[in-house]
């Protein structure tokens, strides 16, 4: 008798760099599942059926999934987590990694999440929470400079100010509570001490109770070469990253990742998906939180991922289902680096439409070319965001990693392109043996 060999099938919520990552190491999965991607990108549709529907219209994936019943849904950007598409899918009997929406609040909300952080004895930088600008003005006296300005809510990775004067505060808060600069998401502030050192990313899998730490890795947000000019949604990643050291990681799980998960519990909040903690990392060894988010992390995402072996299905499974366990994650020894091509004028206005070419030879050069703002035009490539591509390279060390990033880079052509020459400098200039 044959029996019929049963195909997994796969809905990824996104159309970034991060979501076509999380496809193409889905696929690679032994079981071969088959994936859909809503919305996806021209990326995504080269590994998986992409869907038209937009990451945020939560009715519409709902009722997509209610018909086409996937097995699995896998949850890329925040905003659909905060508007509460696992809660949707859940209610219809459906599978879903990524927090509830409650949960979500951990990165839909800086103020609740530091809240939780006090609560649960997370250490974290001294911060005030300010609804009006005559608080905020009292409250930023008791400040030292640089100090820290945030709006609460989601602003795209763009509504951290670190001012340098008082000025530069004061401006940032009227901009923020006057002005709405980020809408809903500014009508708080937290004011904050500023921490020094170097940051970090580390991605939690976490099933409510347990936690397993992905691998570390470091983004650069600043838009130029030398960390210069204006902070954007990450202009590269590499992973591991040397300022987190092996014996640190313990210390992550049990005195940062695993308390607020258990003080989400006692608020009834069962928390189950990638809790990423950004971390400020002292110059003795001293770890401090900066945010939480929600999600993976992009472009985190790019090089950690990659660095997964085996299959990655059995543990978002075991997120779901609490079965989480250190046995259901293998970390391949290479190390990873991605380098995001990006359009002129990103990340303030640029053009869309632009031909993309030299794909093929890219993905020759490198290990992998992850599509981050294209969609298909008239049978080409084209772009259709700021950041276009997430070209990422592995290696037997960082330096091999870099080159390999570097030369999959170089055989992409878009006119008025450009990238950081940079990524990863931060670990050369701590050891330059990597």
């Amino acid at each position: 008798m044959k029996y019929a060999h049963f195909v997994m099938k796969i809905l990824v919520i996104g159309s970034g760099g991060r979501e076509h990552a999380i496809a193409w190491r889905l696929a690679r999965d032994s079981g071969k599942p088959e994936i859909f991607c809503a919305p996806g990108n021209a990326g995504t549709a080269r590994i998986a059926t992409n869907v038209a529907i937009s990451a945020e219209d939560v009715p519409a994936l709902t009722a997509w999934a209610k018909q086409n019943r996937p097995d699995l849904t896998v949850v890329g950007p925040e905003v659909p987590l905060c508007l509460g598409v696992a809660d949707a899918f859940v209610a219809e009997g459906l599978r879903v990694f990524g927090p509830c929406q409650a949960g979500a609040q951990m990165e839909g909300s800086k103020a609740f999440a530091k809240e939780v952080m006090t609560a649960a004895g997370v250490p974290t930088a001294k911060a005030v929470i300010c609804t009006d600008v005559d608080s905020a003005m009292s409250a930023l006296r008791d400040f030292t400079l640089p100090v820290v300005i945030k709006a609460d809510g989601l602003a795209a990775g763009k509504g951290v100010v670190i001012a340098q004067t008082r000025d530069e505060a004061t401006e940032a808060i009227r901009e923020m509570l006057v002005d709405a600069k980020f809408g809903k998401a500014g009508s708080q502030v937290l004011i904050e001490t500023f921490l020094d050192g170097e940051e970090a990313s580390i991605l939690a899998l976490v099933d409510g109770e347990h936690a397993v730490l992905l691998p570390s890795s470091q983004d650069h947000k600043r838009a130029f070469d030398g960390d210069q000019g204006p902070n954007t949604g990450g202009m590269g990643a590499y992973s591991p990253a040397p300022v987190v050291t092996d014996a640190m990681l313990p210390k992550i799980r049990d005195r940062v990742i695993l308390p607020v998960v258990r003080e989400l519990k006692k608020r009834g909040i069962v928390y189950k998906g990638v809790l990423y903690a950004g971390l400020m990392i002292g110059r003795n060894g001293e770890i401090n939180v900066l945010e939480f988010n929600c999600r993976f992390g992009d472009p985190e995402t790019e090089a950690v991922l990659p660095r997964i072996g085996g299959d990655l299905i059995p543990a978002l499974q075991a997120c779901i289902d609490g079965t989480l366990s250190e046995e259901l994650v293998t970390v391949r020894p290479e190390a990873s680096v991605t380098v995001v091509v990006a359009a002129a004028g990103y990340p303030g206005s640029y053009e869309k439409g632009m031909a993309v070419n030299g794909l093929d030879e890219a993905e020759a050069a490198a290990d992998a070319v992850f599509h981050a703002g294209t969609k298909v035009k008239d049978g080409a490539v084209v772009t259709s965001g700021g950041r276009i591509l997430t070209v990422t390279g592995l290696g037997a060390d960082l330096r091999s990693a870099v080159d390999k990033a570097y030369d999959g880079v170089r055989k992409i052509q878009i006119a008025g392109s450009r990238y950081r020459t940079d990524i990863a400098h931060r670990a050369f200039d701590r050891a330059p043996s990597c």
